[in-house]
């Protein structure tokens, strides 16, 4: 089913409209004629319904009501608490005058109580809904009252269920209500929940708990499948709240909220009706006996008291009689009822009785009623049919529009609505509280995402049927007429015609914009002329050249845009504009401003350039900036000298701060007029930005990747380089599937370097791009040789492990390759070689090392385009040959064989190499790491073998270190280590350090008395360049105990502090030095000395400060 849903309906809505549906095998069409009339004036509006301002004589003033920071379409959990506000605005402020603030949900007004809590603070309205529940969920409502007027503001609240403590289990009834309380009896209704659980519910258990106790006591011992239900028992009197839970087959759900409390009495006896009293008088009959609710369950019957009742009042029985028998039986044998109402349970279902009632007091029992004839036991009330097929419509980037034809049921309760995305079977509701209106406006959804809709209608009987299901429909904003152009401005002028620019409006309406029209008007003086159309052919630019004007008349201009959906308002008029012959030298304004690539700290700005150029060419821009808060004194240039591009990416912007832009063209004659302001722009990067990114598949075959997740219908990838439209085909190949679109390089090559972005079309500015230029020739030979010479990665270089019987293996892994790599193996032929490409581990086998395989070991790899070389250097150091360093590797001599003894016994024996272990030295250092201040000591150890076989550890003062989150201990390659975190004065002692494999060991015992000398340990670069202008500030990290002294020097020259350096010590472990705006003469040597009576140590680092604007000249110069 397809509609056209027009929103606030015009006079120029007034039209004939026709609908054409066509396939290959014909068309068919429908004509529908709609006048669109004023409003009857004279009618009342609705409560909500706005008014116009009116003067309020009593103050003096028209009140004008503006609201602002506005609370937006909102999702709760029961239980959670949940805040809405708006900031109101009064104008004029008149003293001791507030307005009226009133808070309504589903129109109704809502009142302070334990779940809502409303205030206001004279500037801001707010209301706290606490302990959220279902009943909770609706359309909320702020209005405020002036004596002018008032002005309203809504948003939908949606409250969605809390997690069941079962799974499959049903989710709380709602809206629990007490009706017709009486003496005996209240009737308890309530809603069906949204969601039964994961089989139909069965029934409901109502309970009671006594106003002032904590008991609650189950009113019915089988679940009751109607919504409704007569809850007899109650004291007279007293008060009483009630709750309702839900039952299918996998249990029971959590209790619904607690009902408003009720009192167990008869209306008459709350309303102290006085009656004329009868003394020693028999009553006489009631009247009207009627059967009110009828179920299978129980039927409520109701009549009207006797006038003649005697002194103290009268009470009644109740009797029935069987169809189709002569015999009445009393039902309450036991105790009248005083109220005109009775519950009759424990009938026959089928069966059909008969009832009525007799009165009675002191006096006696009066005669029988009427009886109310045949009524058979069953429910009247049916369930609702199923709902009419639904609709479902785009509305916005999170939400839809459901419409569905109206059940056919009495007593409707409401409608649930429900969806499931495409390709899964899971159903999900949409509203926890059952709507009346046949449109509802589902929110939440997942941009994107492929929904169906369907809706099912409840009434006290229960659930209908389930409507059929909707068409599909992707989540995402509907197409609606484009904004308003902005900025409509005058470019150039001649005697006889104008040249207009105006800038393109920046909501398209979520479809391309198709063309401008443009009007005008004469202005002479104070009185303007009528609008006439300049252009009947819509524009496709946003720029117009307005010909057949007279000399020397003053004209005014708006545009309007049209997309799809039609045409836009139209834009704000123009200054009045003089057509005369421009006689100015420098170039007019640069024109169609706009941004790309939004980020948080950063952002593109593109132009065009100006239609007048002066009386020579346009030589380059200047770009300005400033915060959009700041005045005009604000304006900043983002760049020195001129930029001959057409855009330039700002960066440096503080994330949510809103900036606006400008732009200026300059020609030899001198900088013309800025542009039209763009603005203002908030510098925030959209949520789910992702980045273009280059990627060389297994071929070596070049491309870059842009990803969109938020794609609407009609929206393209278009990509650019140096943020021209690619029109040339030869260089890239553009596939698009789907959200991603990868530009392929043909050829690649250098022509290939420069700026390219991708933009998505009709998305909320989605745009992204990549360098493939740097500056400097070798960094840009070395890019391309990178990307163009792909290289097979390696996850581990090439390594030898020792084997028994002293075979040796060589191997190395591959993080990546393709069942088509080839491998290498560039040494002698005493070898068997493995290649696993699943893990990507290359082996080699060698029997023995002689001293005849002294040399470096090479694995050559070849995968398609992509290549890749690990080598291992086995040379002898000079003390020893080649194979007496390898035997000291350990390894089996002779292997484990035996003997038998002169004396029968036997002698297992093997032959091993003898294994050393040497300290070659103990290293302390201190320096700042991410965890704060640390030691360590470092080992460096020789051995053949694993250091962990030896099971080292760390001792202080004879007691062995325990691992711990501030002392750590571990091995890397040959060297022991031991890390003390914030180190304090306990950490002082002997350390201690043992290897043992058995049979020997070596100890190494290190002091930290705190006797160390000074060192500088860290934070000092070599060679520091900054630009002359800007701030210097450097740290260096110092150690040393006793604390050293700390000096800092200039070519030798002690530097003292003073207001130029600022020379800084702090902690007795970071000494800093500031300069504040370096010139030239500040370059030169510096140095960071320590001394302390164990030692001094100097930090050297170099300062070379220079002048961009002298480092161009001279390139100019060698050019």
């Amino acid at each position: 089913m397809h509609s056209l849903e027009i929103k606030n309906c015009d006079f120029i809505d007034t039209a004939q409209y026709h609908v054409s549906a066509l396939n290959v095998k014909g068309e068919v069409s429908s004509v529908a004629t709609i006048v669109v009339k004023r409003f009857q004036e004279g009618k009342e509006a609705g409560p909500l319904d706005p008014k116009p301002h009116g003067f309020c004589a009593e103050h003096g003033v028209t009140f004008e009501t503006t609201i602002i920071d506005k609370f937006e379409v909102a999702f709760g959990r029961e239980g959670e608490t949940l805040s809405l506000g708006c900031t109101v605005i009064v104008y004029p402020t008149v003293k001791k005058y507030q307005p009226e603030v009133v808070w309504y949900r589903n129109s109704v007004p809502l009142k302070p109580s334990k779940w809502v809590h409303t205030h206001w603070s004279g500037e801001r309205a707010t209301v706290t809904l606490v302990h959220l529940n279902k009943e909770d969920e609706g359309m909320y409502t702020l209005r405020v009252n002036t004596k002018s007027g008032f002005d309203t503001y809504s948003a939908y609240v949606f409250v969605r269920d809390a997690d069941v403590e079962v799974e499959g289990v049903p989710v709380a009834p709602l809206d629990v209500r007490c009706h017709d309380a009486n003496k005996d009896y209240v009737v308890v209704t309530w809603k069906q929940p949204a969601v039964e659980g994961s089989s139909s519910i069965l029934g409901y258990y109502i309970d009671r708990c006594e106003v002032g106790t904590h008991h609650w006591a189950q009113c019915n011992d089988s679940p009751v499948k109607y919504a409704r239900f007569p809850v007899t028992g109650l004291v007279e009197g007293r008060s009483y709240i009630f709750r309702v839970r839900a039952l299918n087959k996998e249990g029971v759900s959590r209790p619904s909220r607690v009902s408003e409390a009720v009192v167990a009495m008869d209306p008459s006896d709350r309303a102290l009706t006085l009656y004329i009293s009868y003394m020693g008088v028999v009553p006489g009959e009631p009247c009207d006996v009627v059967v009110t609710e009828a179920t299978k369950s129980y039927v409520v019957l109701a009549w009207k008291p006797p006038v003649q009742r005697g002194h103290e009042g009268v009470m009644y029985y109740i009797e029935k009689c069987i169809s189709g028998t002569d015999i009445w039986q009393r039902v309450n044998t036991g105790m009248p009822v005083k109220s005109p109402r009775f519950a009759l349970f424990d009938l026959a279902e089928g069966k059909s009785y008969s009832f009525r009632v007799r009165c009675c007091n002191s006096a006696g029992v009066g005669e029988a009623s009427v009886s109310t004839g045949e009524i058979t036991v069953g429910d009247k009330l049916e369930l609702p049919s199923a709902p009419g097929n639904p609709v479902a419509t785009r509305n916005t980037d999170t939400s839809v529009v459901v419409i569905w034809g109206a059940s056919q049921v009495k007593h409707l309760v409401g409608y649930y609505i429900e969806y499931t995305v495409v390709g899964t079977d899971k159903w999900m509701p949409c509203n926890n509280k059952p709507v009346k209106q046949t449109r509802f406006v589902c929110h939440g959804l997942t941009t994107g995402t492929n929904c169906v809709f369907r809706v099912k209608a409840v009434n006290a009987a229960g659930y209908s049927q389930s409507s059929p299901d909707s068409d599909a429909v992707v989540v995402q904003a509907a197409i609606s007429v484009p904004g308003k152009p902005t900025g409509v401005s005058l470019v150039e002028a001649v005697k006889d015609y104008m040249v207009l620019f105006w800038t393109a409006p920046a909501s398209t309406g979520g479809a391309d914009i198709r063309g401008y029209f443009v009007d005008y008007r004469t202005v002479k003086g104070d009185v303007v002329g009528k609008w006439h159309e300049m252009n009947h052919k819509a524009l496709t630019t946003t720029s117009y050249k307005a010909e057949n004007l007279k000399e020397n008349v003053f004209y005014q201009f708006q545009v309007r845009a049209m997309n799809m959906a039609g045409v836009s308002k139209a834009s704000l008029a123009s200054a009045a504009l003089e057509c005369k012959e421009w006689t100015i030298t420098v170039a007019g304004a640069p024109v169609g401003l706009h941004v790309l690539e939004v980020r948080d700290t950063s952002v593109v700005v593109l132009w065009e350039p100006p239609a007048f150029n002066g009386r020579t060419p346009v030589n380059g821009y200047y770009l300005d900036v400033k915060k959009a808060s700041a005045g005009e004194e604000g304006w900043k240039a983002a760049h020195e000298k001129a930029n001959k591009m057409k855009y330039m990416k700002v960066t440096g912007l503080k994330a949510g701060t809103s900036y606006v832009f400008r732009v200026r063209a300059q020609n030899l004659a001198g900088v013309g007029k800025p542009s039209a302001v763009l603005g203002p722009i908030l510098a925030q990067t959209h949520p789910g930005t992702k980045e273009i990114y280059v990627d060389v598949d297994d071929d070596g075959v070049i491309s870059m990747i842009f990803e969109c997740s938020e794609m609407k219908e009609g929206s393209e990838f278009v990509w650019s380089k140096n943020y021209q439209t690619i029109t040339d085909t030869s260089r890239l190949t553009i596939i698009t599937e789907q959200g991603k679109s990868r530009a392929i390089f043909n050829s690649p090559s250098l022509e290939d370097l420069g700026i390219f972005s991708c933009v998505v079309t009709n998305t909320d500015g989605i745009s992204s791009s990549y360098t493939l230029t740097e500056e400097g020739e070798s960094l840009q030979q070395e890019l391309t040789k990178m990307w163009f010479s792909p290289v097979i990665p390696f996850k581990s270089e090439m390594a030898m492990d020792l084997l028994e019987k002293g075979r040796v293996r060589f191997w190395t892994q591959v993080e990546k390759c393709t069942s088509a790599c080839q491998v290498e193996y560039i040494f002698n032929d005493k070898y068997t070689m493995n290649f696993d490409k699943s893990t990507g581990i290359i082996e080699m086998f060698m029997d023995s090392l002689e001293i005849t395989d002294e040399g470096t070991f090479t694995f050559n790899l070849v995968d398609g385009k992509a290549k890749g070389t690990t080598s291992l250097v086995l040379i002898g150091d000079g003390k020893a040959d080649f194979t007496s360093m390898l035997m000291l590797c350990p390894h089996f001599v002779e292997y484990l064989d035996f003997t038998v003894t002169p004396e029968c016994n036997v002698l297992l024996k093997c032959k091993v190499i003898k294994v050393t272990v040497n300290i070659l030295s103990v290293a302390i250092t201190a320096f700042l790491s991410e965890s704060g201040f640390s030691v360590y000591l470092i080992l460096s150890v020789n051995s053949p073998m694993s250091i962990d076989l030896y099971a080292p550890h760390f001792s202080i003062r004879d007691a062995k270190i325990a691992a711990s989150e501030r002392v750590k201990s571990g091995v890397t390659g040959e060297q022991l280590w031991l890390k003390i975190n914030e180190p304090t004065e306990k950490d002082k002692g002997k350390y201690t350090m043992d290897i043992f494999d058995g049979k020997d060991g070596v100890k190494r015992v290190f002091d930290l008395t705190g006797k160390d000398r000074a060192r500088v340990v860290g934070g000092l670069p070599d060679v520091v360049a900054i630009q002359e202008g800007k701030s210097l500030n450097l740290t260096g990290n110092v150690w040393g105990e006793p604390v050293p002294e700390v000096s800092w020097t200039k070519n030798d020259r002690e530097l003292v502090s003073d207001e130029r350096y600022k020379l800084k010590f702090e902690h007795g472990k970071f000494a800093s030095i500031t300069i504040a705006a370096v010139t030239t003469t500040d370059s030169g040597k510096y140095a960071l000395l320590v001394k302390n009576k164990y030692g001094t140590e100097a930090g050297e680092f170099t300062v070379s400060v220079y002048n961009p604007e002298e480092e161009e000249n001279k390139e100019e110069k060698k050019g």
